[in-house]
This record gives C-alpha cells, sequence and structure tokens, in this order.
C-alpha cells in the first residue's frame, strides 16, 4: 500500500512539474503577449504591450501618416508646424517647436507613446523613458525612410492593410510620373540658401533623393560632405562651373521671394555663374517649402510631380 501511496506521490508531483514548463527558464525564450515589436531607427527594440492610446508626435511629418492609419483619434499632443499640419491635429495641444519640444508639455498630454523625429529630438528618449513613456525614434527624411515608417506606423495603429495600400499607391504615382518624362540622364546640382549662405544638397536629402527617383545624376554625388550634416556639402562656385550641371534646383529656408530675388542677380551679374549651362539657358529652377524644406511624408509623390513638372511642363497639361 505504502509503495502505491509512494507511486502516486511520485506521479502528482511530474503532473505539477510539467505544468510549470510553460514558464521561462533561465536563458530560455520567453513567451510574450506583447502588441507589437518595432525596431526604431535608432536600432532600439520598442515592445508596446497593447495598442497605444494616447500619443504625442514632436513632428509635423508624422501627422498625416498616423491619419492615413486609422491613428487619427490617438494623437493627443504635436508640435507648432507652418506647414503640413492636418485638419485634426489644429485644436491639439502645442508641445513646442519642432527644434524646442518641452518634454514638460509632453509629459502634460500623459502620452504612452511619443514618436520622436531623428536628428532633432533624440533627447527627449532617457526623460520619457524615465517617465514610464515609450518611445519610438523615427527618420522621415527619404521616400525609402516614409515607405517604412508608414509601415511602422501601421503596426502601431493596428492598420497593416492601410499601410500596405498606401505605399502601393505612392510607388504607383511615383512610377507614373517617371513614365511620362523622357528617361534622359540629367545632370542635376541641388543648391540649399539659408541666411547662413549656400550649401549643396547631396542625394539623401528631399530633393536629392527626388531628383535620383527620376532617374537624374546630382553633380555633387561622393562629395564629402559637411561635419553635422551627412546630406549636404559645401557650397563653391568654383567647384559648381567644373560640374557645370543641365539643371539647378533651389530649395530655402527663409522668405523665397527675397532668397529668389538675390540669387537671380548674383547670376544674372556674374560671368562664372552665367559659364554654367542651367543659368545660361535658363534652367534654374525654385522649389516650394512645403515640399521640399521638410520631409513631404506621404506627399512624396508630389514632390517628384512638381520637379518633374520644372523641367517637361508641356508633358503635364
Amino acid at each position: 500500500m505504502k509503495k502505491i501511496l509512494f507511486l502516486m506521490l511520485m506521479v502528482m508531483m511530474a503532473a505539477v512539474i510539467s505544468g510549470c514548463g510553460s514558464s521561462p527558464s533561465a536563458g530560455g525564450p520567453v513567451s510574450s503577449s506583447s502588441y507589437a515589436v518595432i525596431t526604431d531607427d535608432l536600432g532600439r527594440e520598442v515592445v508596446l504591450a497593447k495598442k497605444p492610446e494616447r500619443i504625442v508626435v514632436t513632428s509635423a511629418s508624422f501627422l498625416e501618416p498616423l491619419e492615413a492609419v486609422d491613428g487619427a483619434k490617438l494623437v493627443v499632443g504635436r508640435p507648432d508646424s507652418k506647414t503640413k499640419m492636418p485638419a485634426y491635429a489644429k485644436e491639439l495641444p502645442s508641445v513646442g517647436k519642432v527644434y524646442q519640444i518641452d518634454a514638460e508639455k509632453v509629459l502634460a498630454c500623459n502620452p504612452d507613446l511619443v514618436i520622436i523625429n531623428k536628428g532633432m529630438n533624440e533627447k527627449l528618449v532617457d526623460a520619457l523613458e524615465s517617465n514610464g513613456v515609450k518611445t519610438l525614434v523615427l527618420d522621415m527624411k527619404s521616400y525609402e525612410d516614409v515607405k517604412r515608417e508608414v509601415g511602422i506606423l501601421a503596426q502601431v495603429t493596428g492598420a497593416k492593410e492601410k499601410g500596405e495600400q498606401l505605399v502601393a499607391d505612392m510607388d504607383a504615382k511615383i512610377q507614373a510620373v517617371r513614365d511620362k518624362i523622357p528617361q534622359d540622364k540629367r545632370r542635376v546640382s541641388v543648391i540649399h540658401s539659408t541666411n547662413q549662405g549656400l550649401t549643396v544638397q547631396l542625394e539623401g536629402s528631399i530633393a536629392g533623393s527626388v531628383a535620383k527617383m527620376l532617374g537624374w545624376e546630382n553633380v555633387a554625388a561622393g562629395t564629402t560632405p559637411l561635419e553635422k550634416n551627412p546630406d549636404a556639402a559645401p557650397y563653391s562656385l568654383e567647384t559648381l562651373v567644373a560640374q557645370n550641371p543641365e539643371l539647378i534646383f533651389v530649395t530655402s529656408m527663409g522668405k523665397m521671394d527675397a532668397i529668389k530675388s538675390e540669387m537671380d542677380e548674383e547670376m544674372k551679374g556674374n560671368p562664372a555663374w552665367q559659364s554654367v549651362q542651367a543659368v545660361r539657358e535658363g534652367k534654374v529652377y525654385y522649389l516650394p517649402q512645403d515640399l521640399f524644406l521638410l520631409s513631404p511624408g506621404i506627399h512624396y509623390p508630389e514632390a517628384v510631380e512638381v520637379m518633374a513638372k520644372c523641367v517637361y511642363p508641356e508633358v503635364f497639361q
């Protein structure tokens, strides 16, 4: 009888031990019921335990993509911005200017997720995370960035199919523009004008990436970039003359009319400028700030069309 009781006890103990087998052991896989696991653009693995209910963004570039993937009702705070402010966000609380986000204002929105613009606001990560707020650091500069981030935002909101459809629609619109224009490889230069002077934009810049999508060659490609800006290089009129681009595109920070007037005057009165093919043939184009100063986000197809229309207006009539 004792043997039978002993055997029964051993069987029961084995059953208990077996039932605990789903608990994680040291070094073993940890089961997860997380809502989403996302790798952001700082390379961090961000685990969201549940779907965010209160989102603050530090760049207006995130607002329209969020709206497109059913995230508008989740946004409770946004930065000040003169451009790309969709209607749904205009009355939301401001958390400061894009380059001067106020951490206290962000926390006052009681967010459970803050989407941070890479290259501007990473310094907020530690302060927010220490207050128990999850952060995602995303880059929306190039078109490839935008497509990737649309997928990530769709993962955040749970609208994966809408994200995929949005990307497919953008790709189709850009291809339609490319199909309209001649396939010749134009040689272009992109100059950025600010109150501090001129720089040359490389392929990683907004205008540079748009020109690349159109199949054009940036004459500054391969130039050593500025130390604090990998998408720009120092401007040199001597170098520009040697490169002799067929087309020049100008992006600007400041009042466009004043910049255009000043640059036009400089080009007309300077023999060196007049030796450049683009200037001599009147093919210098000033690009709109709402599409080329900050990321156009999901409006990249419009940016591509605007640049193409500058050069080939007849095919867009």
